[in-house]
């Protein structure tokens, strides 16, 4: 016969393992792309294109994940990274992020990359409530949580860093000449407006051309020729890498030393700045919010060894100057945080929710001071730039970390 006591005791004992265990399963939380084994997540990519050099960012992200998985993976779990190449085509990114959300059944997309590819697949993914998260552009308008509370940026966006040019010109070359030669797209004209709002009331009277060109055309050579021929004393190069080094290039062979400044996008000493000569692009300027690897300075430096033997390891023979090895990894990085973050609750909307909830997170990769907040008003990651010059083989950081805080609509 038990006693009263025993039975009580017994039944204590099994509300309690009732209640432990139905919290543990309370915790987990998954949609669909999510288990006790496996994160799925989706990219797209363009691997071939007018935009191919970028194509190796999406190469380091499925290596990072590998070395993660390799280490036992997120809590736990394996994360299990498709990627497609959408050759930087609105359609083709249309059919590839629609093939991961309904076929491959992803949990978000993470880290897809151009402005139009991304404008292309927004309210798609917005009104399916899957994150976009951290995409690969720097338009204004990925900071737009109340409009689009499933999308988010990484990289500082493109009009603050524009107007952080601006800045520059304002106060050292005040009554410069200024063309500006821009892709013909979000990406180009989100660079002409914050270059214009950065002027302000000077901004009639200092750019005296604009000169637009389409991502479809095999050289702009004959548009560097027009600029020529208006003289300016400062060129602002608002394109992408394979532009970027034929401006520079050609710039050279006519033998025209105009001031010149290239985007952050297109600073890559390995994909711009080697195939337009190093002897071309003396004296070019741009702004960083990360570390050049080409850049002897960093080789002590802890996050970048660390940088160094995943390339070494998971990457061998990678062209370490390329800073799209750079970006792949400290973006890559920031995803493995937010995910650790969401602990047992993988759903899309606690996902975007620990998103919204870094404080002062700094990827090895990340200049010294420049840190990752977000909150659920501010979608922006990175906000902060420094002032960079070519010399040599190599960039040159002068000046201090600048803020460049668009406000959010």
């Amino acid at each position: 016969m038990f006693s009263a006591r025993t039975l009580r005791t017994a039944t204590l004992a099994t509300a309690v393992v009732a209640l432990t265990s139905g919290a543990a399963l309370a915790q987990k939380k998954y949609d669909t792309g999510a288990s006790d084994t496996e994160i799925k997540i989706g990219n797209v990519m363009p691997y071939s294109g007018p935009a191919s050099a970028y194509g190796v960012i999406g190469k380091t992200e499925e290596a990072y994940f590998r070395m993660i998985n390799d280490q036992g993976g997120i809590n736990g779990r394996k994360v299990n990274f498709v990627t497609y190449d959408d050759a930087y085509s609105p359609p083709k990114a249309v059919e590839q992020v629609r093939k991961l959300v309904e076929s491959d059944e992803v949990l978000f997309v993470f880290n897809p990359l151009g402005t139009p590819s991304n404008t292309a697949v927004q309210k798609y993914l917005n009104a399916k409530k899957i994150p976009q998260l951290f995409v690969a552009t720097g338009a204004t308008k990925w900071n737009d949580p109340k409009n689009f509370p499933w999308t988010m940026g990484w990289q500082p966006s493109y009009q603050s860093e524009a107007q952080i040019y601006a800045k520059w010109l304002l106060k050292e070359k005040p009554n410069a000449k200024v063309a500006i030669l821009y892709q013909n797209d979000d990406f180009g004209k989100d660079y002409l407006k914050g270059t214009k709002d950065g002027l302000g009331a000077k901004a009639a009277s200092m750019i005296i051309l604009e000169e637009s060109h389409e991502i479809s055309e095999p050289s702009i050579d004959s548009h560097i020729v027009k600029i020529k021929a208006a003289n300016p004393d400062v060129l602002l190069i608002y394109t992408t890498p394979k532009f970027g080094a034929q401006t520079i290039k050609k710039t050279a062979e006519l033998t025209w030393k105009p001031l010149q400044i290239i985007t952050n996008v297109s600073a890559s000493v390995g994909s711009v700045m080697k195939p337009a000569g190093f002897e071309n692009a003396q004296g070019v300027l741009s702004a960083a919010y990360a570390k050049d690897a080409a850049d002897p300075q960093w080789n002590d430096d802890p996050g970048m060894k660390k940088w160094s033997a995943f390339i070494d390891k998971y990457m061998p023979g990678a062209d370490k100057t390329d800073g799209g090895y750079v970006y792949g990894y400290g973006v890559a990085q920031t995803l493995a945080k937010v995910l650790q973050m969401c602990g047992d609750d993988l759903t899309r909307a606690n996902v975007m929710k620990q998103a919204a909830s870094l404080k002062d997170f700094t990827p090895d990769t990340l200049l010294p001071g420049v840190k990752i907040n977000t909150s659920p008003a501010d979608f922006a990651p990175v906000s902060q730039l420094q002032m960079m010059r070519f010399k040599g083989e190599k960039w040159e950081l002068f000046g201090d970390i600048i803020s460049g805080d668009i406000a959010a609509d």
